[in-house]
């Protein structure tokens, strides 16, 4: 091997923009690795602007035939040519080009495949595909286990074809955010929310959602204009044509959609917004201007935040400060100190972990430690609530289920020294404050991208070949015997409660 400041290294990642963001880690360890190499990458000409943003890499080559793009590696005269890609083009590609090292790592594209499109699971999906790069890069002594996606990998400021940074120019005036999902995903869009303002800070932002989380987007930016979509609770096509007529007569630039259906790509489309950017896996996206790729090995948040990448914004993972209503805790006569949250509920019944095990739990932090349970939920979690607390014992608990608006639900998590959950809504608000969260799964697993982010957090969850059986989970368990759920146990749990109770929660928590 040349000594690392002759060390010519290629990269070699021919796919989607996704993956492309997926290979920052491995260029970061190399960097790290051979401070003074050259480090290059070879991608699709699409992505040649993505891949410049990468402050690891010392340059980008475009590929655009077998012939001439060999020819321009072999004028290079690179030391080692890594294949991150191990297709049959690049495979070929790679044969054609002279290096005396030459690396490869290995995929499961199968298995891949047939978990995106029909849940089939995998032993082999357990391995993050960053691991699979680390591997192909350890010849080279590259150490893996310390690295990971994140968005932080990448330049803020954008870069156009030449290397010269881009100047922002914020041209949209009416900007839309179009999340019509659930709570917890709102919850996660919220980042993306907060970066649409830092990139054009002087256009005015409205977000349009469900009328039950509309508050989540009002608390996090009060000077969002909120339009509510009242699907659930009115004709469909008199909504959608009422929706229609009040979007054209915004006269929006731009229409940002994380949501994924064929109704809000339509509805920004018939609205006549010029600019529609969304996923690419969206029912509706032939119908957008801007199709960013999908992947299941981000999580939800910072999968949120690629939807700013065709905008020439360089995102980053930071939740917005969410803002509180006045304090609810002297509303429910609930103690200053020695709380902790507890979250039974679902809206679907495979992720409710059995409401006696939580009871369980809940009696021992109150034993060892002196500790009483929160439990929150909505109004259809009251029955499990209660059953837990009757479970748990006298004076073990607060049931707060169904009694809370939003607010006060996000107001009272805030102020947990701790947080235990299921794959849920509330779980979610709970790592956007920081606070320390054991979030059980079951029917779910974390390759679908929606665990708890953060590092103060634990995913519970038993590895089953059944595993995941919905992509959000179903009304009973598939098999019969709901095993992802009964397997774990009441001590495991409370081990992870314990773990997490010896770390610091966000300020104002309870010790």
């Amino acid at each position: 091997m040349l000594p690392a400041k002759q060390l010519r290294i290629l990269l070699v990642r021919l796919s989607s923009l996704g993956d492309i963001m997926l290979t920052a880690p491995a260029a970061r360890a190399l960097r790290e690795r051979f401070p003074s190499a050259d480090i290059r990458m070879l991608v699709k000409p699409q992505f040649a602007q993505a891949a410049a943003a990468n402050p690891a890499l010392s340059g980008v080559l475009t590929f655009s035939s077998f012939s001439s793009s060999a020819a321009e590696i072999n004028a290079l005269n690179f030391d080692v040519i890594a294949d991150l890609h191990a297709t049959l083009r690049t495979r070929l590609l790679c044969a054609l080009c002279r290096a005396p090292r030459k690396l490869r790592y290995r995929k499961d594209s199968l298995a891949r495949r047939l978990f995106v499109s029909f849940r089939f699971p995998s032993p082999a999906l357990q391995r993050h595909t960053l691991d699979r790069y680390m591997a192909a890069l350890e010849p080279l002594g590259v150490k893996g286990g310390a690295h990971a996606p994140a968005l932080g990998d990448w330049n803020s400021a954008a870069v156009d074809g030449t290397g010269t940074p881009c100047r922002m120019v914020s041209r949209y005036r009416r900007i839309l955010l179009m999340q019509g999902a659930f709570l917890g995903d709102c919850v996660l869009t919220l980042p993306l929310l907060k970066q649409l303002r830092a990139l054009f800070p002087s256009a005015a932002v409205s977000v349009l959602a469900r009328p039950e989380t509309a508050g989540v987007f009002a608390q996090a930016d009060p000077s969002a204009a909120i339009i509510e979509d009242r699907k659930r609770s009115s004709s469909f096509f008199a909504e959608f044509f009422r929706l229609k007529r009040e979007l054209r007569k915004g006269a929006f630039d731009l229409a940002v959609i994380p949501h994924r259906s064929l109704r809000s790509a339509l509805l920004a489309r018939l609205a006549g917004i010029p600019r529609r950017v969304g996923f690419s896996s969206s029912a509706g996206a032939f119908l957008l201007t801007d199709r960013v790729p999908f992947s299941w090995l981000l999580h939800d948040l910072e999968r949120n935040l690629t939807l700013l990448l065709p905008l020439k914004g360089t995102p980053e993972p930071v939740w917005p400060g969410l803002s509180s209503p006045p304090d609810p805790f002297k509303k429910f006569g609930l103690p200053d100190r020695g709380l902790f949250g507890v979250n039974p509920g679902s809206a679907w019944p495979t992720k409710c972990w059995p409401a006696a095990r939580y009871a369980g739990v809940i009696k021992r932090l109150h034993k060892e430690r002196g500790l009483r349970a929160v439990l929150v939920g909505g109004p259809k979690e009251r029955e499990v609530a209660g059953e837990v607390e009757r479970l748990a014992g006298p004076g073990t608990c607060f049931n707060l289920a169904g009694r809370t608006d939003l607010g006060e639900l996000m107001a009272v998590i805030r102020r947990m020294s701790l947080f235990i959950t299921n794959d849920s809504g509330p779980m979610h608000i709970a790592a956007a404050y920081g606070v320390p969260t054991a979030a059980v799964f079951g029917p779910t697993t974390r390759e679908l991208g929606f665990f708890p982010y953060g590092e103060k957090n634990e995913v519970l969850e038993e590895f089953l070949e059944c595993r995941p059986c919905a992509l959000h989970g179903s009304r009973s368990c598939p098999r019969g015997h709901f095993l992802c759920m009964k397997l774990i146990t009441a001590d495991k749990v409370h081990a992870a409660a314990v773990r997490l109770l010896k770390r610091p929660g966000p300020a104002g928590g309870h010790e």
